[in-house]
């Protein structure tokens, strides 16, 4: 299974279907993931954070996921023009808002509130994500084969910042996205339920208990604050933050990858 997808990866290719069993849960799940980041040839530079509808929840209660981003696939929105995703597979944007944390966590807490989350020094970016995996139906297979790819993410891309984010009315944190010239998506920070506090404390809750607890510099992609827009190659997405700035780029078909070393 983590040969399958990361070959597919490697190689730009789709997978015709899952490759092999579906995890049981969400524990095994990540223990997949654990497995492909320790064989993928970069550096895991933050997380996105994605939404579980509650009818598609396990036992663990878990209400979000985590799937990584890497180094390769991290771009500054001043000098990006394109992004890459899988022809064949799925592939989507998300408006995001980004957190950059600027202090680690505590190595010894696992259990985090919104509100201990929002305490933790960051910085708030303006940012997309770029959705996308080699099995077109990843999204459809439910939220353990969502982990099981990476957390279908297929790169980050970064804007400008929004000062003092914690001291501001999430509300107030608006955003849309477009795709070619259709408004495809209109929301902001409070789209999903709890907002940014909610799914940082989320993101630094779990990746304490996987240990791998959160370090200063890591991203964290809150998640989609318009929804989730399937897009094609050649197609153009816009995501506009109103008063704080926009993204706009181009989708290409992803393409064999150059081996590239851990740093």
């Amino acid at each position: 299974m983590v040969d399958a997808f990361l070959d597919a990866r490697r190689n730009g290719h789709s997978l015709p279907g899952f490759p092999g069993e579906i995890p049981d849960d969400l524990v095994a799940a990540y223990a997949v993931q654990d497995a492909a980041i320790a064989q993928w040839p970069d550096t895991l530079v933050g997380w996105k954070v994605g939404y579980i509808a509650p009818e598609k929840r396990d036992a663990s209660g878990d209400e979000r996921l985590l799937g990584p981003v890497f180094r390769n696939r991290l771009q500054r929105a001043d000098a990006a023009t394109e992004f890459h995703v899988f022809e064949g597979g799925f592939g989507a944007i998300e408006a995001e808002f980004v957190l950059r944390l600027d202090a680690d966590a505590p190595v010894d807490k696992i259990d985090w509130t919104p509100d201990e989350a929002a305490a933790l020094p960051s910085t708030l970016f303006i940012g997309m994500e770029v959705a996308s995996s080699p099995l077109a139906t990843i999204n459809q297979l439910g939220p353990r084969v969502v982990v099981s790819d990476f957390g279908n993410n297929n790169g980050l891309i970064v804007g400008g910042e929004i000062a003092d984010w914690a001291t501001l009315d999430e509300a107030t944190l608006t955003a849309e996205s477009w795709i070619d010239d259709a408004r495809v998506g209109t929301g902001g920070a409070t789209t999903l339920p709890g907002g940014l506090r909610a799914a940082f404390a989320f993101a630094l809750s779990r990746s304490a208990r996987r240990g791998r607890p959160l370090k200063a510099g890591e991203l964290i992609a809150t998640g989609n604050a318009t929804g989730i827009h399937d897009i094609l190659p050649g197609q153009r997405a816009r995501v506009v933050f109103p008063s704080h700035g926009e993204l706009m780029l181009t989708a290409r078909a992803a393409a064999p990858q150059p081996e590239e070393s851990a740093a």
